[in-house]
């Protein structure tokens, strides 16, 4: 999928690549004048999850960001590709997109009236050696929220609840569902362009 940009700042050869399909990054680079390409990771989130054992939920995010990144990379010889993933924690739970609705209604559930922080990473990489990456995070508290309320956000949702960590998209209808926010927008849209831009500058891949 070819998503290309003009951008008076980009260096590079040819443009970036997004090892992802989420709405929310391509959005964020088309916002941040980068050229880019969309080659979604077809990865099993669950598997690597399985496989890391018990770490915490950078350890996870920054896995999963960099699984889908040397995936896209096996393929896109001297390309820059870019890998990103976004899991979510609250005391000792890690968890990411739900993987039903009723899932989604359980997680709201447990959520309602709670912080928790969201874990969003970044994997840069060309030939399948890795450039740069990182994870940022953001706090985010929600209101109590009552049955009838879930029941109405998810029916209005509909399978878009499923495609974030949390059953939410805080640029939509999941803004009503927080008493308070602490955190770059970037990084609760699940990628934090400013680490980003400064790796991409260390690169030549954009004009300093």
């Amino acid at each position: 999928m070819s998503e290309i940009v003009n951008s008076p700042f980009w260096r590079a050869d040819a443009p970036l690549i997004l090892a992802s399909k989420s709405a929310g990054r391509r959005q964020v680079l088309a916002q941040a004048g980068l050229p880019f390409e969309s080659r979604p990771a077809d990865v099993d989130e669950r598997a690597i999850e399985a496989a890391l054992g018990p770490v915490g939920a950078d350890a996870v995010a920054r896995a999963l960001a960099r699984a889908k990144a040397s995936i896209v990379s096996e393929n896109a010889p001297g390309r820059l590709i870019l890998g990103a993933d976004q899991v979510a924690s609250c005391g000792d739970r890690i968890f990411g997109k739900p993987e039903t609705m009723e899932k989604a209604a359980e997680l709201l559930r447990f959520l309602s009236g709670r912080a928790h922080r969201l874990h969003s990473a970044i994997a840069l990489m060309r030939d399948g050696a890795v450039l740069f990456e990182t994870v940022a995070h953001a706090d985010l508290t929600m209101r109590p929220l009552s049955d009838d309320f879930i029941t109405a956000y998810l029916r209005e949702m509909g399978e878009a609840a499923l495609a974030s960590a949390g059953a939410y998209q805080v640029e939509g209808l999941g803004a009503q569902l927080f008493s308070k926010v602490d955190g770059d927008h970037w990084t609760i849209m699940g990628l934090p362009i400013l680490p980003l831009l400064d790796a991409l500058r260390r690169e030549g891949a954009l004009i300093s």
